[in-house]
């Protein structure tokens, strides 16, 4: 499935000066967005995080798209601190640059798009670990506990009238928020996708071909 993708046409000339220009040029668009997404406009910039840092691994190389990521932190955390910084890094920038270079590899969309996925769970883990760290609380069995007990309250609002009882246990909670997390990394990667190949196709870099079902979407 691999060798019927067409290559990726030929990389721009290698020229320092243009391979540091564009670096700093994405390191600083990646913050950028970054810092607009604590502004009303977060769920439409939210789709751009990793597009910054997979566009200087698709233009370049992945050296390159590592040195934008590791500018882009070192620029977040003069500008809003470490802790924002890696927020950004874990799971974004990671995200753009794994995917960047499964597009590079002409690898179809099934396979960075689940891999994708799993490392934009894994980050969103990770944030409630650092978020639970800084604040001193385990957040992921407050949250449990939260979502347990509003959970039972709607249960015995729609469900007494019906004469049915039933009380749901942490773990069931738990289950459905660990669904709930991989369904919307899915959905979230798979939207980046898409966003990723009407940019890239801009800068002459294009992913490798979407399945025919999705393609309706990019015509």
């Amino acid at each position: 499935m691999q060798d019927d993708f067409p290559p990726l046409p030929p990389s721009p000339p290698p020229s320092p000066a243009l391979r540091v220009v564009e670096t700093a040029f994405l390191a600083s668009t990646a913050a950028l967005i970054w810092i607009l997404s604590y502004t009303p406009l977060a769920p439409f910039m939210r789709l751009f995080f990793p597009i910054p840092v997979a566009l200087a691994v698709m233009r370049w190389d992945p050296r390159t798209g590592a040195m934008a990521l590791a500018v882009s932190a070192l620029l977040l955390t003069v500008l809003m601190g470490p802790t924002r910084s890696i927020l950004y890094v874990i799971p974004y920038g990671l995200l753009g640059y794994w995917c960047a270079r499964l597009w590079r590899r002409r690898l179809s969309w099934y396979v960075s798009v689940t891999s994708g996925a799993a490392l934009s769970a894994f980050g969103l883990v990770f944030q409630l670990l650092l978020s639970s760290l800084l604040v001193g609380e385990n957040l992921w069995t407050y949250v449990t506990i939260q979502l347990t007990g509003l959970t039972n309250w709607l249960l015995d609002v729609f469900l007494a009238r019906l004469g049915v009882y039933w009380v749901a246990e942490p773990w069931m909670v738990q289950v459905v928020v660990v669904g709930f997390i991989a369904f919307n990394s899915l959905v979230y990667v798979f939207t980046v996708h898409l966003v990723a190949a009407l940019v890239m196709e801009h800068f002459r870099c294009p992913l490798p071909p979407p399945p025919k079902w999705v393609q309706f979407l990019l015509d």
